[in-house]
């Protein structure tokens, strides 16, 4: 089950980077509001499947699709609340998910124009549809996507995933309410099961902590560049060596306190949408540009730009 799993994998990131080298900038002028519609696989691989919910329709009753509708919907609000973005591409796009996705499947993904959801094995995963940040981090790769993207190996690759937790996490503390500081900084909080030595799929916090379990083995994720991954696994480690950015946005976060999408965040998500990062942006180049960006939004020498400063050199990433 887990190499087919890990198959199915490798055919949707090819998909979604196919997407990405397609993706136009998206009309200026559509009305901000969500279109969301909700399909059923009912098991099988074929994708939408059956529509199961449209937009304002009433709930369906089954779990896992209602709560992807809810959750797209906050994330949909996220974007246009924070950042005065209409939906993942910038220009109203609807949003697209199905659920009970293939039999036993552990993940949920963005095929590069919908969301994708398995119900897990129910042995080490749960459904994938609970998390919150799960569905931030997802529906993220479609804003990287359509913001010229950041190639999918390697230190971009590990960037392209670290931009997904980060605003995944963001997602969840938005909903929440909560500022950096009570944030638990976790990713996929309660999608293992009780049999799992484990609370999260990562910590931002703490890379390096979230599992440590028989079946799964010890979080591999480093915190810092003397202990970054070489591996040919992976697409490079994109999965492992996101660890070292997610901390450095962890700490530029806490650092500055009060509600992280309003300053890190903002850095973060001005410097991922400007046209102007490489797709094959490493870590010293991304936090260069985050360090920029502080600087034009905040003023050079402002407390937001030390602190995105600090938080790079902290993490073992020196800003240019």
């Amino acid at each position: 089950m887990v190499q087919r799993t890990l198959t199915l994998d490798h055919e949707q990131r090819r998909t979604r980077v196919a997407a990405q080298l397609i993706a136009q900038p998206p009309p200026a002028t559509t009305p901000v509001a969500a279109n969301r519609t909700l399909h059923d696989a009912a098991h099988k691989e074929t994708l939408p499947g059956r529509t199961v919910r449209a937009e304002g329709a009433p709930a369906t009753g089954d779990q896992q699709a209602d709560e992807v509708y809810d959750w797209l919907g906050v994330t949909f609000d996220f974007y246009n609340t924070a950042y005065g973005r209409n939906s993942i591409d910038g220009g109203g796009l609807p949003l697209v998910a199905t659920v009970h996705y293939s039999v036993d499947y552990d993940n949920a993904f963005w095929e590069g124009s919908q969301m994708v959801y398995g119900d897990g094995d129910q042995q080490i995963f749960k459904t994938f549809t609970g998390p919150l940040d799960v569905t931030g981090h997802e529906l993220t790769h479609g804003v990287t996507q359509y913001s010229g993207g950041l190639d999918y190996n390697g230190q971009s690759g590990a960037l392209n995933e670290s931009v997904s937790d980060v605003f995944g996490s963001l997602v969840k503390q938005y909903h929440l309410g909560q500022t950096a500081d009570q944030a638990d900084w976790l990713i996929g909080q309660g999608m293992f099961t009780d049999a799992v030595n484990g609370v999260a799929l990562r910590s931002m916090k703490a890379p390096g902590t979230a599992y440590d379990d028989p079946a799964l083995g010890k979080d591999p994720q480093p915190a810092q560049m003397a202990d970054y991954v070489e591996t040919d696994s992976d697409n490079g480690g994109v999965h492992i060596n996101s660890g070292i950015p997610n901390h450095a946005f962890y700490l530029a976060a806490t650092t500055l306190g009060g509600h992280a999408w309003e300053k890190a965040g903002r850095v973060w998500y001005d410097t991922l949408t400007s046209k102007k990062l490489p797709s094959g942006a490493d870590f010293v180049t991304f936090a260069s540009m985050t360090y920029a960006t502080a600087g034009t939004l905040f003023g050079v020498n402002s407390t937001e730009s030390d602190a995105v400063r600090e938080a790079w050199a902290t993490v073992g990433v020196k800003v240019t």
